[in-house]
């Protein structure tokens, strides 16, 4: 039987993960406290890994239910803020100024953070401008994947793309029965259910730079994306449809849930069942 086996939400864009057991839907279809807040420079561009590998060398641990961040940075960051320095905390809203003030001196640029509802202000809306939704991956696909490098083992793998939603119980790639085909009616893909809730394939997300570093150091992983494109075409799966595929860099889906579900939760252990295709 298909299970949730992990859920993953990223409180602030960029930075790391945190692992609820549980998560409702947030009200703009996202995930409850995923990329809920924004690191962004003066010209408005957020402080991300595609703009900054001192990014992955940032630890961050948030407290989704005290609204509380801890900071620090890596031991071998060479950067501004270097050094193995006990945690900073701060409140993500009664505190911002002083938290802006930490970011700004760590990146060495001076940053603000925006504030959104979960999931707004993933890059998910460049695929979508209906609803924020989340990303989908099997725990099969992350080991294939792991299995391709030498030097990185599946944790890495989760952590370079990202994904909130794990399913175990299903193939590797099965995540790509999810990719619309183009023959539906309204161009979306088969649907999803997640427990009570009900989920849409909107598209395969194509990757950047991101995952080709180590997710700790923001190192390079030498011919990453060139081995990741030519494997992931070896073991391309038979049923899934190549056409919908702008190219083989490319990695989770993105799917979104009926307006109807966003006030329905879900969890860890939760049955998941494809209902179309």
């Amino acid at each position: 039987m298909a299970t949730l086996s992990r859920i993953r939400v990223h409180p602030i864009k960029a930075l790391d993960p945190e692992e609820p057991e549980t998560v409702r839907i947030s009200e703009v279809g996202g995930l409850a406290g995923d990329r809920s807040y924004a690191i962004v420079d003066g010209n408005g561009r957020y402080v991300n890994g595609k703009l900054t590998a001192a990014v992955h060398r940032l630890r961050s641990s948030v407290d989704l239910a005290r609204g509380v961040v801890e900071l620090r940075t890596q031991e071998d960051d060479p950067g501004p803020g270097a050094g193995d320095v006990e945690p900073a905390r701060f409140e993500l809203d009664g505190d911002r100024e002083a938290l802006e003030v930490w970011l700004s001196d760590y990146f060495g640029v001076e940053v603000a953070v925006e504030a959104a509802a979960g999931g707004d202000l993933a890059d998910s809306r460049v695929y979508s401008d209906v609803v924020a939704g989340a990303t989908v991956v099997s725990t099969a696909t992350l080991r294939e994947v792991a299995s391709w490098f030498p030097d990185v083992d599946v944790e890495s793998v989760r952590r370079r793309f990202r994904a909130n939603l794990e399913v175990d119980g299903v193939e590797a790639f099965w995540e790509d029965r999810l990719v619309p085909d183009g023959t539906g009616p309204d161009g979306s893909g088969p649907r999803l259910r997640i427990g009570d809730v009900t989920f849409q394939g909107v598209k395969h997300v194509n990757r950047c730079v991101v995952p080709t570093r180590d997710p700790y150091t923001g190192a390079d992983t030498e011919g990453f994306r060139e081995r990741f494109v030519r494997k992931r075409e070896e073991t391309f799966p038979e049923w899934a449809d190549r056409d919908a595929f702008d190219h083989f860099y490319a990695l989770t889906t993105l799917v979104h849930p009926g307006e109807a579900d966003w006030d329905g939760s879900i969890a860890v252990g939760n049955e998941v069942e494809l209902l179309d295709g």
